[in-house]
């Protein structure tokens, strides 16, 4: 792999953000039927190999020193914490002295290897799509062994141990969850996770609204509830 994928500098909550995906292909522990990117051709949550990154970090550097952005969003096509050189690349950008945000599904976070990865980072996501068993099989297809139960726990022990910004990030799926029993289900899950920043959402794009998308205002309802159980902060 000579180089890694860079996007343009965007502001968000008043940071200069540089976006960067660190995988060639597509790598992930799910298949979610509602992924933007497709079928996982390759779902694993074992380390994986792409060859020597010298290049790639190099051209990575140059991008830094090009933007100075105050953080770097590590927001790849699948599970960045399936890279084997994640850690290498970490470090690389910690020695530049920038911030670091990483994009997770979550499940992985339950692992030794991935959460000293991420305990690493400024900021972690971690997110929520579907809350009964059945839905996480079938809609998110996970690597086989998985379970929901254990999928909440391992962003449960994570956000405990975690010093960094633990975010959640939680979309909302007409029939999966979406029903006063899930958001009250939901609720709770929100409850134990007790993430720093809560974000709820909806399926965008007509190809995947016309099956999973809800309304604004059942948007709005959700969220409220959601938010209902956020930790109190002084």
């Amino acid at each position: 792999m000579n180089e890694f994928c860079c996007k343009d500098i965007y502001l968000r909550e008043g940071r200069r953000v540089l976006s960067v995906d660190i995988l060639p292909q597509k790598c992930c522990n799910f298949d979610c039927i509602f992924c933007p990117l497709g079928r996982s051709r390759q779902k694993t949550d074992a380390p994986q190999a792409f060859g020597d990154i010298s290049g790639a970090l190099a051209q990575l550097g140059r991008r830094i020193d090009e933007t100075d952005p105050d953080l770097v969003f590590l927001n790849s096509k699948g599970e960045a914490l399936v890279h084997e050189n994640l850690g290498e690349i970490i470090r690389f950008i910690k020695d530049k002295g920038r911030r670091i945000k990483l994009q997770s599904n979550g499940y992985l976070l339950g692992n030794p290897r991935c959460r000293e990865l991420a305990n690493q980072c400024d900021e972690v996501i971690g997110e929520l799509k579907v809350i009964t068993e059945e839905g996480f099989q079938k809609v998110q297809r996970p690597a086989p062994g998985y379970t929901l139960e254990k999928y909440i726990a391992n962003m449960e022990s994570f956000r405990k141990q975690y010093g960094g910004r633990f975010i959640l990030e939680v979309t909302i799926l007409q029939g999966y969850n979406d029903s006063d029993g899930a958001v009250r289900q939901m609720t709770e899950a929100v409850r134990r996770l007790a993430p720093d920043t809560l974000k709820v959402s909806r399926m965008e794009g007509e190809k995947f609204q016309k099956r999973l998308g809800i309304s604004e205002e059942r948007l709005r309802q959700i969220t409220a509830a959601l938010e209902s159980a956020l930790p109190c902060r002084v």
